[in-house]
């Protein structure tokens, strides 16, 4: 059986998603968590100069998604064929790009007072349009595709699981009520954490913030 070191900061973040999957394949992990202080001594060592990182059997690996991907290839959770592997592939890649135009607005929000650039009421107004019209046009589409309590193939994969530290993401960050206005969100999450090694994960990671 391999053997597994994951290093990342103390949040759920980026790495959850593969904390998650390693979680559902029955396999233990190190999970290093870092400090701002700890990332200045071991940026330099990790490949891209990013984390997460994944070590298997001593040989690093970095970017989310591919190590997601891999994970979920040993663990059975990629479909059927090659189509059902295109159809998780496309919610994994949406699910991505909405996470990556959120941080790209929340960006400019918090750091506008550093930078020059547009009015920063029209930048305050553009984050507050995007939480208004951009996430729940997403969110309707993700909850359309849901009808089965999945979001693709009407089984589970791995996008369901990539799915779940999102929407928590939404609810505990951002304050925007998923499971409570997307019914076939909500039961995505809890397929999800109805798998006991899953929640098992859940009920003993440490409690952060985001």
């Amino acid at each position: 059986m391999p053997t597994y070191k994951l290093t990342y900061f103390n949040i759920r973040g980026l790495a959850e998603p593969i904390r998650l999957l390693l979680s559902y394949g029955g396999q233990d992990f190190e999970d290093v968590r870092i400090d701002e202080e700890s990332w200045k001594k071991l940026k330099s060592n990790m490949p891209m100069s990013q984390v997460p990182v994944l070590e298997i059997d001593g040989k690093q690996t970095h970017q989310h998604i591919a190590i997601s991907r891999y994970l979920a290839k040993q663990f059975k959770l990629v479909g059927d064929n090659d189509w059902e592997a295109l159809q998780i592939d496309t919610v994994v890649d949406s699910l991505v790009e909405l996470r990556r135009r959120i941080a790209f607005l929340a960006l400019f929000v918090e750091l506008y007072p550093a930078l020059r650039g547009p009015d920063p009421e029209v930048v305050k107004k553009n984050y507050e349009e995007a939480v208004k019209t951009t996430i729940p046009f997403y969110l309707e589409k993700f909850n359309a595709m849901a009808a089965s309590g999945y979001l693709a193939n009407g089984k589970l994969s791995w996008a369901d699981i990539y799915a779940l530290p999102f929407i928590e993401f939404l609810e505990s960050v951002m304050k925007i009520p998923v499971v409570d206005k997307y019914p076939n969100l909500k039961k995505v999450r809890d397929n999800v954490m109805g798998i006991p090694k899953i929640k098992a994960w859940v009920n003993k990671r440490p409690v952060t913030e985001y």
